[in-house]
């Protein structure tokens, strides 16, 4: 007996929990029995840690694993944060260490200025942390939990593409089993959105463009949430504030947190928070937020536009070039934000209520 559902049914059943979540109580996966089984790929990281909880208190997923990358941090750092939230909120997933360096050359310096020291916008953490790692290596942590759930799994990404690359170079027939890949990744010219690490990359696509390159390339269904639609997602002070009013625990670690962020932000003269990571869980939670179009993909891995996604899209017609013979894949291209924050604002207090 199958426990998967229609993207449909389950964008369904999300809106009735957020509506459940507003009036103070929410189904539980017990009760609905429907569960969509998530690997969540990370690199905690404020937004991050932000998307993980967002995720985490969804009543119809089932994080199976939470796997982490370098980028916001060192892998050690990144995967300390995210064993340090297993713990904290009781998040029952197993954590598996990530690699700690892209497929071609090597991992720059953390931006501690945008995320702090620690990761996790230098709050106060414990200097000794219970849960411990999963002994495999993220890639054949993915691997194997595909292949024991075939066409089940869907893999969130929010990080560089690195785990998931080498996971399909060691076992490319997952590419046939992952039900879907969702990443927060790229910056395809959308809007006039350019790039936040050069004009012409988003970091995540940066940090590993070779492994960008190979994912966007696998015959799996990949959705792009990018910089196109994540940079018309905010999250203002009042909202952030109000959260950590009404979401008990998790409503003040994300207040505590994103204070360190948004002095980045607005030093960098914007008024408040992007929300990044937590719009990819929002595009798996409600596809219907969006509007996307569809096209092969390719990732600029050397040069002046080295990290750079172009999209091929379906409806035009080109000459021949680096985009044949690819799959056709979604990238995000609109967002209704005012009700994907509406959706996180009642996963999380739903969530701090349950806990």
């Amino acid at each position: 007996m199958t426990n998967r559902i229609t993207r449909r049914e389950f964008s369904g059943l999300l809106l009735a929990a957020g509506a459940a979540a507003a009036s103070g109580g929410i189904a539980t996966a017990a009760e609905t029995g429907t569960r969509r089984k998530v690997i969540f790929d990370t690199d905690p990281g404020i937004d991050d840690a932000m998307a993980l909880l967002f995720l985490h208190y969804l009543p119809q997923i089932d994080l199976v694993g939470i796997t982490t990358s370098f980028g916001n941090h060192t892998i050690d750092v990144t995967t300390r944060n995210a064993l340090y939230m297993a713990e904290r909120f009781k998040i029952n997933a197993p954590v598996a260490r990530g690699v700690a360096d892209p497929l071609v050359g090597e991992n720059g310096p953390p931006p501690v200025y945008v995320h702090g020291k620690n990761g996790l916008g230098d709050i106060p953490l414990p200097d000794k942390i219970s849960r411990q790692p999963d002994p495999r290596p993220a890639p054949q942590f993915i691997v194997d939990t595909v292949r024991a759930h075939p066409g089940e799994i869907t893999l969130v990404a929010v990080g560089r593409m690195t785990n998931l690359a080498l996971a399909l170079r060691a076992a490319p027939e997952i590419a046939g089993l992952v039900t879907e890949v969702i990443i927060m990744g790229g910056a395809f010219g959308y809007f006039g959105n350019l790039g936040n690490v050069t004009p012409a990359a988003e970091a995540n696509i940066h940090g590993d463009p070779a492994a960008a390159d190979e994912v966007f390339g696998a015959k799996w269904k990949v959705t792009a949430v990018g910089l196109d639609v994540t940079h018309r997602v905010e999250m203002p002070q009042d909202y952030l504030r109000a959260l950590a009013d009404e979401a008990g625990d998790p409503g003040k670690f994300i207040w505590d947190i994103t204070r360190f962020y948004e002095n980045f932000y607005r030093s960098a003269g914007m008024p408040s928070i992007y929300v990044h990571d937590a719009s990819a869980v929002a595009y798996l939670a409600d596809p219907t937020l969006f509007k996307t179009r569809s096209g092969a993909v390719r990732v600029v891995t050397e040069g002046l536009a080295f990290g750079e996604t172009i999209q091929k899209p379906d409806s035009r017609r080109f000459p021949g070039g680096a985009w044949d013979n690819r799959p056709s894949q979604a990238i995000c291209v609109d967002v209704e934000a005012e009700k994907l924050r509406q959706l996180y604002r009642a996963t999380i207090i739903a969530g701090a209520k349950r806990a």
